[in-house]
């Protein structure tokens, strides 16, 4: 039942912490899976103290059990194994903390783990967290490259040391976290999203040496490949040897089998690059000397054509032509007039010969009337009557003295 208290009427601490103690004694006792981080022997007592945490989160809780219970673990256990324990929940009611008692502990087996993680991969793969059109792809010569790494490693040398060796100016950024144990994950998962939200980190790299399946296990963990899922800036996933293969590898974007291999992959090599601008401008100069040579050739055939190595020839062949049309052009037009001046002179002796006047010039004469009308009949000009009478050399006045037979 709930206490009725009030400012006047509160409870002692006590009473409250009895009460506490009487509900979580009311749970019974549970499974819990978590890792060891801590262990803790007091000589002379029976009772050992765990630290018990939940490998995906912050969080952890006291455990006691019997050394003898502890000791015969088999194998035996250590700090940051992963084990399952079956315990009661008890609050310590002087101090007001929290436990379990542990009754049995049973490490996690590799076959266990390894099973765990499959299957976790296949949960993954079937959400589309392993998808490859996701994955982004690295940038040629990035600003600067965020690594995630132990403090001191040999992974960090690594990747520093071959990085530079590839391209000296190259700059990092370096995190330097635990990457085994109880607090491997949750100090990655910071580290990643420290560098994520840096805007000058343009690739992340993720890199650890060689190890235990054991060691690696941060590294398949499932809230880290979520939030590697999740960044915007590309990841490479460098974690052990070639044969390891942690859930990390599946959800980076770009995967190196060595934290060596990694540097390669990120940087580029200057002197490689610098042989393969001094390639390339090679064969840009080939490519344009041959194609000025093939330009020079067409021209110089054009050059040799007639019509360009002796240009007056065609000119001089067009003249002579022309002159040549013009004589004929003359001569026919010589020979039609000449034609139609004989045609002409034909048709003029032609009418001159029927003319009148030639008939006049013969001698003969017209006799007209005053009124132009031509006398054919005596009879027209009596006595008397006025006559014009016209010959070759022009007309003379005449007048009729009658008709008379002949």
């Amino acid at each position: 039942m709930a206490l009725e208290t009030s400012a006047d009427k509160p409870v002692p601490v006590r009473t409250v912490a009895r009460l506490i103690g009487q509900w979580i004694s009311r749970l019974g006792r549970i499974w819990v899976e978590g890792q060891i981080t801590q262990i803790s022997r007091r000589p002379g007592q029976p009772t050992v103290f765990l630290t018990l945490r939940d490998p995906d989160a912050d969080v952890s809780l006291q455990v006691t059990c019997r050394q003898s219970l502890l000791d015969a673990v088999v194998p035996p256990i250590g700090e940051g194994q992963r084990v399952v324990i079956y315990a009661r929940p008890e609050f310590f009611v002087p101090r007001g903390q929290l436990s379990l008692v542990a009754e049995q502990i049973r490490p996690v087996g590799l076959g266990e783990l390894l099973a765990r993680i499959e299957q976790l991969r296949r949960v993954l793969h079937a959400e589309g967290v392993f998808d490859p059109a996701r994955k982004q792809r690295l940038p040629f010569l990035p600003a600067t490259i965020g690594l995630i790494c132990g403090r001191g490693s040999a992974a960090e040398r690594d990747v520093l040391d071959n990085a530079r060796r590839r391209w000296p100016a190259v700059r990092f950024r370096v995190e330097a976290v635990p990457v085994q144990g109880p607090y491997a994950v949750t100090e990655i998962r910071k580290a990643l999203t420290t560098l994520d939200r840096d805007p000058d980190v343009e690739v992340i790299v993720i890199a650890r040496g060689g190890g235990s399946v054991e060691d690696l296990l941060p590294f398949s963990d499932e809230a880290l490949i979520r939030a590697v899922a999740a960044c915007r800036t590309p990841v490479v996933s460098a974690i052990g040897h070639e044969q390891d293969s942690p859930l990390l590898d599946f959800v980076a974007d770009v995967r190196a089998s060595t934290p060596t291999d990694a540097a390669k992959r990120i940087v580029p090599d200057v002197g490689e690059e610098a042989r393969r601008v001094s390639e390339l401008r090679a064969r840009l100069r080939r490519s344009l000397t041959g194609r000025l040579d093939r330009e020079q050739a067409s021209l110089d055939a054009v050059r040799q054509r007639p019509v360009l190595a002796r240009p007056r020839q065609l000119v001089d062949r067009l003249g002579i032509e022309v002159t040549e049309l013009l004589r004929t052009a003359r001569r026919s037009l010589s020979h039609r007039l000449d034609r139609a001046i004989d045609e002409l002179r034909h048709n003029l002796a032609r009418v001159q010969a029927l003319s009148p006047q030639a008939t006049l010039g013969r001698g003969y004469a017209v006799v007209q009337l005053t009124d132009g009308a031509v006398v054919r009949d005596p009879a027209q000009a009596p006595a008397g009557t006025e006559l014009v009478v016209r010959v070759a050399e022009g007309k003379l006045a005449a007048e009729s003295r009658g008709s008379s037979v002949v």
